[in-house]
């Protein structure tokens, strides 16, 4: 929970002050504190006299607050942006409990420092096929390089972030676990590998390591709430704080299909109202949607399992009880096959060819976790035994789905925009549709609702000097960020230059807000623009073409300092411009490829090469 100021009369950094010191305090220490604030002579008394006057306060040993003095240090690797806001907060409560804590990026943190570290504590995801996010592959590779240092003298501890559908689940994690073990460090606590619904193992995580930590000193931690902080300040408590686990409803105000007449795609433009959510975003933040299943989906479900629909089941672990369709429909996943649902639930059938795929090729384990569902799975590998709830209890939680804002608050007070693009597909004699993006896209209208949040993404972020040039590779919906960009540098008059690379199938249907692209270039906000429709040519051209095509201006714009942007597809897209910009730099700055690698290497370390892949 996050503190509401805005009532207070203290500041920030006085109420930060406060809640840090008001748990470490004896109550006669207390009794003393709120005496002497109440006397007329306190106004009067500068700090250093508190202590002149009352010694007692400062030496008495009956008084003395243990001082925590070891020092620990948090690295995260982050790619949404999960990682750092588990770091912030795990800084936060160990700076409670007495402790230095320095907290780093793994992209920021100088690697020969890393031998002077005593506590560390890895918190980091894994991105794509089991690699580092951007930020923490410099540090990674550090590591398991030669010139890495023996670490006899480390503790460390490591939360691994991931998505157990990647057939690497939480890889990134287990191979820094592996390599600082290697190194001769010795673990607080063994390594969690958490699933998209990480709160209550990350959780159970930080609690066995701060009591390894606090053990270690003799120390008996103190839990101190935020609902405590709060009040111990005399901050109201009745202020909503709307999070990741506390979402906010947020009725769609327009939702509109941004492509034309005869495409082949739909993207959906929703304008959703934030009124009276006190949330907060910058361009580059993404929001969060809590999705529900289809209906029909879940219909089909429970008709195949012979299940009573209407059957009261519990939905988490406190205990909510829910009807069974409505828990399939808002609170479990059931489009999303992976290889822990199916060694689980291989227990509740004695279908042999199960068991045989788990244990056969891996090959043929992947090719049917593609595209199939947990209906597919039912009528695949029957006849099932075991209970409702005992089925219910293998599945994950339904997860929300992320989405880059395509607007800028000050341009758009008290609103946010989407852009999402509708899945839709055939696969296994079945009609597929996305969960989120076909509920988007035909289950709801204006004046709906939908419980979302804000994604924090602090690696992906407009420069902090607006005369810094930008360039905006963005093919389809990864277009979205960039209208945050050009909405936000159009508010506060950015004099920097901006360069837009768009690219989607047909210029007629698929030209992605082409009025306010048009507008912005018309009016100088948008330096430069160049479009690849791949479909309208017989050479299919993409957004890579048009940059080889500019390289030596490209090339210009790089050397002056601009900052490259790119979103979008990870496997194709964003591969294939990372090779368009190395050879751009081949060519123009006669560089050989390693030359040119280390060179975005180091736009990358400067924050200069930004990526929101997915």
């Amino acid at each position: 929970m996050q503190l509401q100021v805005t009532n207070s009369p203290f500041s920030q950094e006085q109420i930060e002050l406060l809640n840090r010191l008001l748990p470490t305090l004896a109550e006669s220490q207390k009794t003393w504190l709120s005496g002497y604030l109440a006397a007329p002579q306190a106004q009067a008394m500068v700090p250093g006299d508190v202590l002149q006057d009352h010694p007692e306060v400062a030496t008495s040993s009956e008084n003395a607050v243990p001082t925590l003095t070891k020092e620990v240090t948090i690295l995260f690797g982050s790619h949404t942006g999960n990682g750092q806001l588990l770091s912030d907060e795990y800084s936060r409560k160990l700076e409670e409990q007495g402790f230095q804590v320095t907290l780093s990026s793994m992209g920021d943190f100088k690697p020969k420092n890393l031998k002077k570290v005593e506590n560390l504590l890895v918190v980091v995801s894994t991105h794509g096929e089991g690699d580092p996010p951007d930020d923490a592959l410099p540090f990674y590779e550090f590591l398991h390089g030669r010139k890495a240092p023996k670490l006899e003298n480390q503790n460390y501890a490591v939360l691994a972030l991931g998505d157990s559908s990647y057939e690497f689940f939480c890889q990134t994690g287990k191979d820094f676990d592996k390599r600082l073990e290697e190194l001769g460090g010795k673990r607080l606590y063994p390594r969690v590998d958490c699933d998209l619904d990480f709160d209550e193992p990350a959780e159970e995580w930080f609690q066995g390591v701060l009591s390894s930590l606090t053990e270690a000193q003799g120390e008996i931690s103190v839990s101190t709430g935020a609902s405590a902080q709060v009040q111990a300040v005399g901050l109201p408590t009745d202020v909503p704080t709307y999070s990741r686990t506390n979402p906010f409803r947020a009725e769609i105000l327009e939702n509109l299909n941004l492509n034309g007449r005869g495409s082949n795609k739909e993207t959906r433009h929703l304008e959703l109202s934030l009124e009276g959510s006190n949330l907060e975003f910058e361009p580059g933040d993404s929001l969060g949607i809590y999705p529900e299943n289809d209906s029909a989906l879940v219909d089909m479900l429970i008709d195949e399992m012979n299940w009573n629909a209407e059957e009261s089941v519990p939905v988490n672990k406190q205990g909510e009880i829910r009807s069974l369709r409505e828990a399939l429909k808002s609170h479990y996943e059931i489009t999303v096959l992976t290889k822990p649902l199916l060694e689980k639930a291989s227990t509740f059938t004695s279908n042999s060819a199960l068991q045989e795929l788990l244990e056969g090729d891996g090959g043929k384990l992947r090719d049917y976790l593609t595209g199939r569902d947990l209906l597919d799975f039912m009528r695949d590998f029957a006849p099932w035994e075991g209970s409702v709830s005992e089925f219910l209890s293998i599945l994950r939680k339904l997860p929300a789905r992320l989405y880059s804002i395509a607007s800028s608050s000050s341009a758009n007070p008290d609103e946010v925009h989407l852009t999402i693009g509708a899945v839709r597909y055939d696969a296994h004699g079945r009609a597929r549709t996305g969960v989120c993006s076909g509920q988007c896209a035909e289950r709801t209208e204006p004046g709906d609702f939908l419980p979302i949040y804000i994604q924090r993404n602090p690696n992906f972020k407009l420069p902090a000097e607006p005369d810094t040039p930008i360039i905006m590779i963005g093919p389809g919906t990864g277009i979205a960020p960039f209208r945050s960009f050009m909405e936000e540098r159009e508010e506060i008059e950015a004099e920097g230059k901006s360069w837009l690379f768009f690219g989607d199938q047909h210029f007629t249907t698929d030209f992605l807000y082409q009025v306010d692209w048009q507008r912005w270039l018309q009016e100088g906000v948008l330096t430069h623009m160049d479009v690849a429709f791949s479909r309208d040519t017989e050479e299919k051209v993409y957004v890579q073409h048009r940059m080889l095509e500019k390289s030596e201006e490209l090339y210009q714009w790089l050397e002056e300092g601009a900052v490259v942007y790119i979103c979008g597809d990870e496997k194709r897209m964003a591969h294939d411009v990372h090779t368009a910009l190395t050879a751009i730099l081949e060519k123009e700055g006669a560089m050989s490829q390693q030359e040119a690698e280390a060179y975005l290497s180091q736009m990358q370390q400067q924050k200069r090469y930004q990526r929101d892949v997915y």
